[in-house]
Order: C-alpha cells, then structure tokens, then sequence
C-alpha cells in the first residue's frame, strides 16, 4: 500500500499543504485512482519539521518544501511511475 500523509499542522496548512491536498484530490480524480485501496491519502498532525514545511510524507519519506507544482511532480513519480 502507498501511505501519502499531508502535514496539517498549523505551519504546514499556513505555508501551503491546505492547497495540496486539493491538488492531490484532483490528482487522484484525473488517474482514476480516488477508489484505488491500495493508496491511502490522509492528513496528518506535525512531523516535527516546521521550518521545512509544507511537508509530504510519502512511505515514511518526507518531502519539504512542497509547493502545488512539486506536489504534482511527487504523485507522479510515486503513483504513475514504476
């Protein structure tokens, strides 16, 4: 299973992960993988790295710094990618 966690503590959600979870929704819909049950996308509490935020992590890897475009790139090297 991919484990996507976006940050939603309060400095992440500030500094832009409450505009990649909707890319990532609209992501899913465009590949036709919203249904998928082998992709768990959830929000998550602090991962401790504030300063580096927005933070993604994706299988326990952490992205920082995630703006919309990177979060783009980063689903389709983990999703579409193989």
């Amino acid at each position: 299973m991919k484990e996507i966690v976006i940050c939603l503590g309060s400095s992440c959600f500030a500094r832009g992960n409450a505009k990649n979870v909707e890319v990532a929704e609209a992501f899913l819909k465009e590949h036709n993988l919203q249904d998928d049950a082998s992709i768990d996308v959830r929000g998550g509490l602090c991962c401790d790295r504030c300063a580096d935020g927005p933070n993604v992590v994706i299988d326990g890897k952490v992205y920082s710094h995630v703006d919309p475009n990177a979060m783009q790139d980063i689903l389709t090297r983990e999703l579409l990618q193989k």
